[in-house]
């Protein structure tokens, strides 16, 4: 190629790059994955009419939460029944949220599954599933009463209360 179309093939380049021509040819700019919440912790408290579990996260955004009463805790991804002291039990989804980080280091050290002798009807808690950007946490309670799951923000937590 001689030197004055390689000239004229950079001023090409230079016109469409800066019309934003070039770079759409490129294709479409990667967007940066988004944050899955940790856990990081989980606490209990007893409380006036009803008893609290809390799920520490980290930061990322508040996931949706939700809740099933079922007869048998089941652990995701392996189908396996997951044997936990209780008369009932609740089920409760957290997405997206993990119990490890990105290159799958555990963030949560904790029990996989405990007692809550100082609770009231939370007889027993265990983390049932954590897979796909989808926490399941388990429940043993003595009796079927309210339950309220919600989230809070600054920091990142889920909230399970569950009524005496």
């Amino acid at each position: 190629m001689s030197r004055p179309n390689r000239r004229a093939l950079a001023a090409v380049i230079l016109l469409l790059a800066g019309s934003g021509i070039l770079a759409a040819a490129a294709g479409p700019a990667q967007a940066a994955a988004p944050t899955i919440p940790a856990m990081t912790n989980i606490r209990t408290g007893l409380n006036t009419g009803f008893d609290r579990i809390v799920l520490d996260l980290s930061s990322g955004p508040a996931p949706a939460v939700s809740y099933q009463l079922v007869d048998e805790l089941i652990a995701d991804p392996s189908g396996q029944i997951v044997w936990l002291t209780g008369e009932y039990f609740i089920n409760v989804s957290v997405t997206p949220a993990a119990a490890h980080d990105v290159n799958g280091v555990p963030t949560y050290t904790g029990p996989e599954k405990f007692r809550t002798r100082n609770l009231s009807n939370v007889m027993a808690v265990a983390l049932t599933g954590d897979f796909e950007a989808h926490l399941a946490i388990g429940l043993g309670v003595r009796s079927r009463t309210a339950v309220n799951v919600f989230t809070l923000t600054a920091p990142n937590r889920v909230v399970i209360d569950v009524a005496h």
